[in-house]
């Protein structure tokens, strides 16, 4: 990539109040069985030695700060290793405080000592796991400038898990583990193959950046990014992506980087999906879909990332997959079928005053499982580009539209569905499709028509303007779901010029704004064969 110059910003100081930063403290102590950090937080369900600030090497000589929590044993354990720029054990501006109702998890069902979106150590430290918070590159103690996924973070991740195998207390057996940045990253890391790394839980986790979530569809998606770049803290720099984004709208060499080689990945992989996140279910499915083999499996479940990892049989579950591929024990775990699929419920009746657009009545009870796919004729006499958004939304048999509760009422201590609040973290809409007109050329081998999934060129010679008045055809890729229909209920077809999701947090309501101008007409009839794909499974 040495003919791209990558851009760079300051990151916000780890000084600042808002980052919780505890100081460099390296030190060895031992948390007694009951520990708790804060009053009302989990305890410790078994002693354990905490090993705070250690340095991990890399090959360039910069020096990760890393948090060890292990068990007080003389045998050696596997390490369960949560990587992120979040901050570790507590600290970072990111935590479940930050969501309304927490995301259901109450404050005392954990220690406090978790990344977020990680592993509670007081969990998984009396199960015989040692988990290994590390700040990666440029974040807070860690030394050098923040990455932004791509091949030279796997390569930190691959030099970062070969040092914590042969430290002392560990077996050698290494995993990655955890939720969103922390599953993103792992996509990258095991492709670079490090020899310790046994296998991986890679739960929720989009894995190509520029196609799946910064610039979905051509359309950019800059305060989401802004806002969490915004909240990373460290000493040094960070990648400016939205600055790269700017300079280089289209795919080129840096942006190809943030795709990751999964096809490279060859341990285990235990791979989680939602439908109702807003970032990461092409990258989850993708995920599974180019692992080479077959020791892989996907849960797609149906409520909210941070919700679900957290749940006692979600646990338990991982717990059977680390222990049979880290710890070698025979449990029975590869009869669990390869893939398992929640259906949603769509569970409370939305307050949407819209007129539908475009509806479907299901003559008889239907599943709609996987990719669906619009093709759309429209033009413009404003504009030479237009940026299409559209949904699909399940209705009553008299047409009130739905929406899909992700958390149980009871779980947020709420009484009612009017009660939620409407961000993305506890709504989920239905599946969505974007695409600005330009970027309609669809990519000749990443691409698969036969299930919908349809992935964009997106690359400068592709890029074709839309001429006044001009009718252009748009394959349009609607990301995976999972509904049932009875009979007499409906599918309605959105199709707007604006973002048709909820926000993934308050503070960004209203803050993404399509770059549209003037009318879209979709054509039908004629040669204009405007329609849409479902994807319908006998059950």
């Amino acid at each position: 990539m040495a003919q791209i110059q990558v851009l760079y910003r300051q990151t916000p100081s780890c000084d600042e109040s808002i980052s919780k930063h505890q100081g460099l403290n390296p030190s060895c102590t031992i948390l007694q069985k009951g520990f708790q950090k804060d009053p009302g937080t989990r305890p410790f369900e078994a002693a354990t030695i905490f090993d705070r600030d250690i340095q991990i090497p890399l090959r360039d000589g910069v020096k990760l700060r890393a948090d060890v929590f292990r068990p007080v044993t003389d045998f050696k354990v596997p390490a369960l290793v949560v990587w992120s720029p979040y901050g570790k054990s507590g600290a970072g501006f990111f935590n479940l405080d930050y969501v309304p109702g927490r995301a259901g998890i109450p404050v005392s069902k954990l220690s406090g000592m978790e990344k977020f979106e990680g592993l509670d150590p007081a969990e998984w430290v009396g199960r015989g796991y040692a988990i290994v918070n590390i700040d990666a590159r440029g974040v807070f103690e860690s030394e050098g400038d923040i990455r932004w996924f791509g091949k030279a973070e796997g390569r930190d991740g691959y030099d970062a898990i070969e040092f914590i195998a042969q430290l002392p207390w560990c077996s050698g057996k290494t995993s990655l583990v955890g939720n969103s940045w922390l599953a993103m990253s792992q996509w990258f890391i095991a492709a670079e193959r490090p020899p310790h790394l046994s296998c991986i839980a890679p739960w929720e986790g989009a894995s190509d950046f520029y196609r799946e979530t910064l610039c979905r569809g051509g359309v950019p998606y800059k305060p989401f990014w802004a806002f969490v770049s915004g909240l990373l803290f460290g000493r040094n720099k960070q990648e400016d992506v939205l600055a790269m984004l700017e300079k280089y709208p289209y795919m080129n060499e840096y942006w190809a980087d943030k795709r990751a080689e999964i096809h490279k990945i060859e341990v285990p992989a235990y791979i989680l999906a939602s439908f109702s996140t807003g970032l990461h279910t092409a990258g989850s499915f993708r995920g599974y879909e180019e692992i080479p083999h077959d020791k892989k499996w996907l849960r797609v479940h149906p409520t909210q990332e941070w919700h679900d990892i957290y749940q006692p049989e979600n646990v338990d579950d991982l717990c059977l997959f680390l222990d049979r591929y880290t710890k070698g024990i025979e449990n029975g775990w590869e009869k669990t079928p390869n893939v398992r699929i929640s259906m949603l419920p769509f569970n409370k009746v939305d307050a949407d005053s819209e007129e539908l657009l475009f509806t479907y009545t299901f003559p008889r009870k239907s599943y709609m499982v996987g990719y669906s796919k619009a093709v759309l004729y429209m033009s413009c006499s404003s504009h030479d580009d237009l940026d299409v958004f559209i949904q699909l939304r399940k209705a009553s048999t008299d047409g009130t539209i739905l929406q899909n509760i992700n958390i149980p009422l009871k779980d947020m201590g709420l009484e009612s569905a009017t009660e939620v609040v409407p961000i993305n973290t506890n709504i989920y809409l239905g599946p969505t499709g974007i695409l600005r007109a330009s970027h309609r050329a669809i990519h000749p081998t990443f691409s698969k028509p036969s299930s919908n999934e349809i992935i964009y060129a997106h690359t400068e010679g592709t890029i074709r303007k839309v001429n006044c008045d001009e009718v252009v055809r748009l394959e349009i890729s609607i990301w995976p779901t999972a509904m049932v229909f009875e009979a007499q209920e409906k599918l309605v077809l959105k199709i707007a010029g604006h973002p048709l999701v909820l926000a993934e947090f308050e503070p960004l309501r209203g803050a993404f704004v399509a770059d549209n101008k003037g009318r879209h007409v979709v054509h039908f009839g004629g040669q204009y064969d405007s329609h849409v794909e479902i994807p319908l499974i006998d059950m």
